[in-house]
């Protein structure tokens, strides 16, 4: 196994696909956008490979910067199968609704982030549950079911390698591997299933763990236990802010802020800059307070 970096938007460290060799192809496991896609067909072809040897591809969720190029490489790659969560099937089979709610965030950014989105057709998806063993490429590998950050995600392990590959559930950790940040956009935050989440990653007892944002990770214990120190922090300043006077809008900016200069401390402005693009700072914040106040007026 190794992993390709798609030079996301230009920029070196924000998405990786991680790539499965097997004795009868390759299998991608979260093909990015499809504005990426001429990276991972050079990633492909460097390492011996073409599109008709791609004979799956493991979504961990659907969010456009892991799935969005799905649809444009099943087309390519006539014998690959695509594995998804059942909560994330009908959204890969029509995009619709996915791409007008990603459009509400985005706004006019939409295409020049992500690219056109192609349906996937329905009998060339695996639907994947709460647990399942999986033959992938002449691998036996593992996925659960793992919410959090998103209603539909899950993770693979491959016992061989002893390697996790967990999306988002992990957060975000640039190369330099000094910070270990939470990814917590609208809508699907819930921080107790997140908890869960961790608890059955870490179950696997990996020995690495692979996140999309970005590349492998060791030490998994240690990492998770810096996401979520830093989780709780963000979770608290966040459900406070929503005390405040003011707009969500000056919330918002005044967590950024905090959060840009804090990483430009603890490490330089252009990495603050570079994890700001991996992961948004002010999605974070909207999907926090979205939690928190979905969770108190369920408790009034």
């Amino acid at each position: 196994m190794d992993y390709a970096d798609l030079n996301f938007a230009g920029q070196a460290g924000i998405i990786a696909t991680g790539l499965i060799h097997g004795h009868d192809g390759v299998a991608i496991v979260d093909p990015g956008p499809t504005t990426s896609l001429h990276a991972l067909e050079a990633a492909l072809h460097a390492r011996g490979f073409d599109w008709p040897d791609v004979r799956a591809v493991l979504l961990t969720h659907i969010h456009l910067d892991h799935a969005g190029a799905t649809g444009h490489v099943l087309k390519a790659a006539a014998s690959a199968r695509v594995y998804v969560h059942e909560h994330g099937v009908r959204h890969m089979v029509d995009p619709s609704k996915l791409i007008a709610s990603a459009t509400r965030l985005y706004q006019d950014d939409m295409d020049r982030l992500w690219g056109e989105i192609l349906p996937v057709p329905a009998d060339r998806i695996q639907v994947l549950g709460d647990r399942n063993r999986l033959s992938v490429v002449g691998h036996e590998m593992e996925s659960a079911w793992t919410p959090g950050h998103a209603r539909h995600h899950v993770s693979y392990y491959l016992p061989s390698a002893g390697l996790a590959f967990v999306g988002d559930t992990a957060g975000i950790c640039r190369p330099s591997g000094r910070v270990v940040l939470p990814a917590t956009p609208p809508p699907d935050i819930d921080l107790e299933a997140w908890q869960t989440s961790t608890e059955t990653i870490l179950g696997w007892n990996p020995d690495v763990l692979f996140l999309t944002h970005f590349g492998p990770q060791p030490s998994p214990r240690v990492h998770l236990q810096d996401m979520w120190r830093l989780m709780d922090d963000w979770s608290r300043r966040v459900r406070a802010s929503l005390a405040n006077d003011g707009s969500d809008q000056k919330r918002s900016d005044a967590f950024t802020a905090a959060v840009v200069d804090e990483l430009e401390r603890a490490t330089s402005r252009a990495e603050a800059e570079a994890y700001a693009r991996a992961g948004r700072f002010d999605f974070s914040w909207a999907g926090l307070a979205r939690y928190w106040r979905t969770r108190t007026s369920h408790e009034a």
